[in-house]
């Protein structure tokens, strides 16, 4: 194996070295892995956002629904609504920080054995991202190359990148994740809270029910749209799962009726 030094001036036989190295670019996306993880902290939010405002919908619109199949009293109803909405918003902060923490606990100490291994075993992972190169069907020349260029700017980023797919140096919040779940939820739950609220009685349920399905229908478009998923689907399935937690709400609490 000829291994190139960093200080040695190369011109390329093959092709100019910044079209090699843009090849090697397009084929691991380098150029646009910064926006890539900025987007990505972004969409990890939005997506909290968009799930825990779905999660507020559905959950409240049970929970009136079926205490309103229960009885009329405007008051029983409401309460309901509000106990659902303070004990959801928590749980889904709560359940939101655990689980993005502990993607960010799992991410740090990766990075922190990859930190040790370059520094005990830098070649094995020089090897590794010229292996992965010349597995991706470049040659081995080339792959030799662009290892020593990759890893020459940033190794600890590179050899992560590679291996676990994120950027070592960008990380997901938390708080901000925990925060934006929260607040969606609640803005969510208010939705069929206030319908159930302020539609007259003799429309309460009815304009509870259309008023879920709007909602859940732009909640599934988004989440849809987040995912790159098909959205036809995802809003028939966003909107099944609701009518189905309010018709079971409702038809449990009319047995109580």
């Amino acid at each position: 194996m000829t291994v190139i030094s960093a200080n040695e001036p190369y011109e390329s036989t093959v092709e100019p070295k910044k079209n090699w190295l843009q090849k090697i670019k397009n084929i691991f996306h380098i150029n646009k892995i910064t926006k890539k993880f900025s987007l990505a902290q972004k969409i990890n939010v939005l997506r909290a956002s968009v799930m825990g405002a779905n999660d507020g919908i559905i959950s409240v619109a049970g929970i009136v629904l079926g205490v309103a199949g229960a009885t009329s009293n405007h008051f029983a109803i409401f309460i309901s609504g509000i106990g659902g909405l303070l004990a959801g918003n928590i749980s889904m902060a709560m359940g939101e920080y655990v689980s993005v923490h502990s993607q960010k606990d799992a991410q740090q100490k990766a990075t922190i054995e990859e930190t040790q291994l370059l520094k005990t075993d830098y070649d094995q992972q020089y090897q590794f991202i010229s292996n992965k190169l010349m597995a991706s069907g470049i040659s081995s020349e080339l792959s030799e190359k662009a290892a020593q260029e990759m890893m020459a700017k940033d190794p600890l980023v590179t050899v992560v990148r590679e291996k676990y797919g994120f950027d070592p140096n960008e990380f997901t919040s938390p708080f901000a994740a925990a925060l934006a779940s929260m607040l969606s939820f609640t803005s969510g739950a208010l939705l069929p809270l206030a319908a159930i609220t302020l539609f007259p009685a003799q429309w309460r349920i009815a304009g509870t029910v259309l008023t879920v399905v709007f909602a859940l229908i732009l909640t599934g478009y988004s989440a849809a749209a987040l995912g790159n998923a098909n959205k036809t689907r995802g809003i028939i399935r966003n909107t099944f799962a609701g009518l189905l937690t309010m018709l079971a709400t409702y038809f449990i609490g009319s047995l109580f009726a």
